[in-house]
């Protein structure tokens, strides 16, 4: 385990400042990109793997994830504020711990929803948030009405698992 460790240290100690400007490109903060960079060598020993052959190729690899993972949060958080905005006129009530919670349910929900097949999802979304009927959502993607049953059922399945387990 030491020797995984000092690799990362090596990896940093090397690659750290370049990572930080390459990041720095893309968020133009520094701020944010200090801040990912340090998530990405944390990342690194989480997951203790062996020293890549083509280190900066590596790093910019999982910094980029980093980074999607950064900006689809902070759009999730602005569909959020502006939502709160338009239903109370302001969003000046909540709390950073009430939106950090706002954000990780709506991220949640994001992956949630990513992990159904296609027809499953879009099943679901129509029963949800088009609040459409079986029959209706039958002729809309042009599918029995027992499929449908079937897919949304799927649905909620895997909200009861994420949920609570498979206890």
């Amino acid at each position: 385990m030491g020797d995984a460790v000092a690799d990362i240290g090596r990896l940093y100690a090397t690659h750290g400042e370049w990572l930080r400007d390459w990041l720095r490109r893309y968020t133009h903060c520094p701020q944010r990109a200090a801040d990912l960079a340090h998530d990405t060598f944390c990342r690194l020993l989480e997951k203790r793997p062996a020293p890549p052959e083509h280190a900066k190729r590596y790093l910019a690899t999982v910094a980029r994830r980093l980074l999607i993972d950064d900006i689809r949060a902070r759009e999730v958080e602005r569909a959020y504020l502006d939502i709160v905005a338009d239903r109370y006129g302001s969003a000046d009530h909540l709390t950073p711990e009430r939106i950090a919670e706002a954000v990780q349910l709506l991220d949640s929900i994001l992956r949630l929803l990513d992990g159904l097949p296609h027809v499953v999802r879009q099943a679901f979304l129509l029963r949800r948030l088009d609040g459409l009927a079986h029959a209706e959502i039958a002729a809309a993607l042009g599918i029995s009405d027992r499929t449908v049953k079937r897919h949304i059922a799927a649905a909620y399945s895997r909200c009861y698992l994420l949920a609570y387990g498979e206890a």
